[in-house]
């Protein structure tokens, strides 16, 4: 294993002697890559792998990353997908910048990857897939394996295919779904060098493979095979520990942002002591809350798959309005189709929950990469003066939290609320501490008691604190009233055209929002010295405090304050910017939020934007935050642009 300063994971020591010979290393930190072809299946084997080292106590988090494709050509670049997982014996942040190993199961996982890989980082390649066809599929002219194209890293060259055909011959399964265990293989090769144990694999194998006994041997086989490589060959001459962190205590498991989002939903029902329905349309990345919830009828969920988004949220509001909570889910093409009905559900101060999980845009754009560019939308994305509450989770624990307090908020307010996760946070995961129901404040949805059946109900009263108007189920005596999406009168709820009827409820919706109660922003400032403050939102949250960690092991004194917040603001934000010198807003966007504040708060928030379809890695706002203490960040920022516009400029029809 490589120096921690050539981009390994830290180390305790340098390694001890184990019983069979070999050294065993600690480590307080590792990053792995797995990365195949999209149908190798390293979607699973990180999940597995990420499943042994929650086990053993590890904290940690994941990034998947996979094709937009359902099934690119096999062995080209397109097609690769990968899962990338950093365990540590501390509290971490991210999944890791650059990985410490990457597993390449074929030529374009190796040409795809090995950009990201530091130098001195260790690589184990799957030879038997490095044919000249698979080589020339993705440009390489000659073997990297047989050059010095990998001179720079520690190589183990193995070959994963013809070694699964053989451990996994005795079950007699046929070739294809024998080479399909190669993953499986790899899986054990890694268990073996970090000390996991496979039991819990081969458990799950058994389980998802119970139809076909044949197949869950095979893998089963490919696992130990794996594992017994690495026992017996003299190529890997030193295992690594990396001991389990200390975490508060609790009842920990590993949890991705879509499934904590989608146990935030339920449990919001359950608090409140209403029917959770969602209606929605599948759209990446926020199928799996659709996926989920659909699990758990007993809870008193129902979920309705539309023929469209328009349909999907449709049907929710009228789940609210029934009675319900309701809930739809989508991604950014999907927000734009809905805005119509979340506009109505702000003129009939109906509560609904609307999550949007974002990914690169516009249109179509990047489905299965990650951004934050649909704030905007998300604020202002309706005819009219329509303001909605607005939230952003900032890891994929915290998307329970956030799904809970977006529910109350809608319920509570009597208003849509827009939650902003995001492709990162969506597929990503770590370890989650699973609350207790009982210890949670539970949710009063204050529906109306029957009254009597005169003209005296007034159903856009006010509540004198929240501004909240009354909520009636339909069919409740004496209660009922006019609902659509024409204006209405003030109290009685009746159509008004009135000017100043709908100069005063406009402000009166705009009232409500503004009111509503929300935490003051923290601010991390350990020293209390900092210059410079770094604000973030959503899942830019683990990189910004990673890098900001880093500047302060250097001396670097540097404060974090991060959003979940996004409308209404909290109410001390002004005051936070105006005490920093310097303030940086980085996001995965073209500067949406900077130019807010700017607007808001007239400090001058410098953005640090990315549009590349991936998240932020700690190393790279490690260099921002020095841009921005020796003042070059916005000629840096600026720099982007210009690059873009020449690029443009001097780019011909069919030159390069």
């Amino acid at each position: 294993m490589p120096h921690k300063d050539a981009g390994a994971g830290s180390h305790d020591d340098a390694g001890t002697p184990t019983g069979n010979g070999r050294a065993t290393e600690k480590l307080e930190r590792v990053v792995i890559r797995f990365a195949g072809d999209s149908g190798d299946g390293m979607q699973l084997t990180g999940d597995r792998f990420t499943h042994e080292a929650a086990a053993f106590g590890n904290d940690l988090a994941t990034q998947p990353n996979f094709p937009a494709e359902i099934r690119a050509p096999q062995g080209t670049l397109p097609g690769v997908s990968s899962f990338q997982i950093q365990i540590a014996d501390y509290d971490i942040l991210t999944a890791g910048d650059q990985p410490d190993v990457l597993v390449a199961m074929n030529p374009a996982a190796l040409k795809a990857n090995l950009e990201d890989l530091a130098r001195g980082a260790t690589l184990i390649v799957n030879t038997d897939e490095f044919s000249k066809r698979n080589l020339a599929k993705v440009g390489y002219g000659a073997d990297p394996l047989s050059d010095d194209t990998l001179s720079d890293f520690v190589v183990h060259r193995v070959p994963m295919t013809s070694l699964t055909l053989g451990a996994t011959e005795p079950t007699g399964v046929g070739k294809k779904d024998a080479q399909r265990a190669k993953n499986m293989f790899a899986l054990g090769l890694l268990s073996w060098m970090y000390g996991r144990p496979i039991s819990g694999t081969e458990q799950f194998v058994r389980e998802k493979f119970a139809a076909t006994a044949d197949v869950a041997e095979a893998n089963i086989l490919a696992i130990r095979a794996g594992w017994n490589y690495g026992e017996t060959t003299e190529a890997f001459a030193t295992t690594y520990e990396v001991a389990p962190a200390t975490l508060p205590a609790g009842t920990y498991r590993q949890i991705t942002g879509n499934t904590a989002l989608a146990y935030g939903i339920v449990t919001a029902g359950q608090l409140s002591g209403l029917p959770v329905f969602l209606g929605t349309y599948p759209i990446t990345p926020a199928s799996d809350i659709l996926h989920e919830l659909s699990k758990h009828k007993n809870l008193g969920v129902t979920t309705f798959q539309a023929e469209d988004e328009i349909a999907g949220i449709g049907a929710a509001l009228g789940a609210s309005l029934g009675g319900a909570l309701g809930v739809t889910s989508t991604s950014g093409p999907g927000l734009a189709l809905k805005s119509e009905t979340i506009g109505l559900a702000v003129m009939t101060e109906l509560p609904l929950l609307i999550v949007d999980v974002q990914r690169g845009g516009p249109s179509t754009g990047l489905p299965t990469k990650t951004e934050q560019a649909d704030l905007l939308q998300a604020l202002y994305g309706r005819n009219g003066e329509s303001p909605v509450p607005v939230l952003a989770p900032r890891s994929p624990a915290d998307c329970f939290d956030t799904a809970v307090e977006a529910a109350r908020i809608a319920l509570v307010y009597r208003t849509p609320v827009l939650l902003l996760s995001d492709g990162s946070i969506a597929n990503g995961s770590e370890p989650w501490s699973i609350p207790q129901i009982a210890e949670l404040e539970p949710i009063d949805p204050g529906f109306e008691a029957e009254g009597a059946e005169d003209d005296s109900y007034q159903p856009y009263a006010r509540d004198p604190e929240t501004l909240a108007r009354p909520l009636a189920v339909p069919g409740t005596k004496g209660r009922a009233h006019r609902i659509g999406g024409l204006e209405k009168a003030d109290g009685s709820g009746n159509i008004s055209y009135e000017p100043a009827n709908h100069e005063l409820m406009v402000r009166l919706r705009q009232a409500k929002i503004d009111g509503i109660a929300v935490p003051e922003v923290e601010v991390h400032d350990p020293d209390g010295k900092a210059e410079l403050l770094i604000i973030g939102w959503g899942s830019s949250y683990g990189p910004i405090g990673e890098a900001c960690r880093r500047a302060r092991r250097r001396g670097v004194p540097v404060a974090q304050a991060h959003l979940r917040h996004l409308n209404p603001l909290p109410a001390n934000l002004g005051d936070v910017l105006r005490a920093y010198r310097t303030v940086v807003c980085p996001e995965m966007n073209g500067g949406q939020l900077a130019m807010l504040l700017r607007a808001r708060y007239l400090v001058d928030v410098q953005p640090w934007t990315k549009v590349a379809g991936t998240a932020f890695s700690a190393q790279e706002l490690v260099g921002v935050i020095d841009a921005a203490l020796d003042g070059s960040i916005a000629e840096m920022e600026q720099t982007k642009a210009f690059a873009a516009r020449a690029r443009a400029t001097y780019r011909t029809p069919g030159g390069n």
